[in-house]
């Protein structure tokens, strides 16, 4: 007799490879970053995959960062901008799993989230252990993924601060 965990692994569907990347800041270029609870010094900002094909970026993001960080996009003073900005990686291949057979490839949607200063920040417990607000080029240091550092170091550019990178 099977397990209800075995069960369930054998009835979810794949993972769409798909992804979003939130870069949630504040005006004066604070950048929030959470480090993962699968172990490891893992820091990144808010990244999750589109629940459906046809879910549009702007939804995905949105439910990402309230499901990751607690932050509601739409709440008085934040502001959600879609930067126009692709990545294409190499999934991992531990990750590979969770993809179709063959999926080897994620296109992941760089977004900026910029929120009043001590907006409050309420962690998934299960997806992260830690946060932090660091300048962002403290951040872009921090993050463990070069296209989160790259996303990072472009802040300035694409806040309207006119920040020098």
């Amino acid at each position: 007799m099977s397990s209800p965990g075995a069960v369930a692994a054998l009835v979810r569907p794949f993972k769409i490879p798909q992804s979003v990347l939130v870069v949630i800041h504040t005006p004066a270029l604070e950048v929030l970053l959470i480090r993962r609870a699968d172990g490891g010094e893992h820091w990144q900002s808010v990244t999750g995959s589109k629940d459906r094909e046809d879910e549009a970026w702007e939804t995905t993001a949105g439910r990402e960062v309230r499901e990751e960080t607690g932050i509601d996009v739409q709440a008085h003073g934040c502001v959600l901008a879609d930067w126009y900005l692709e990545n294409v990686y190499d999934i991992w291949p531990q990750w590979r799993h969770r993809y179709a057979p063959g999926v080897v490839l994620n296109r992941e949607r760089v977004f900026g989230l910029r929120v009043p200063a001590g907006t409050p920040v309420v962690l998934s417990p299960r997806e992260h252990v830690a946060y932090e607000w660091l300048p962002w080029r403290d951040a872009a240091d921090r993050c463990f993924s070069a296209s989160n550092a790259e996303a990072c170091l472009l802040l300035p550019r694409f806040s309207g601060v006119g920040a020098a990178p």
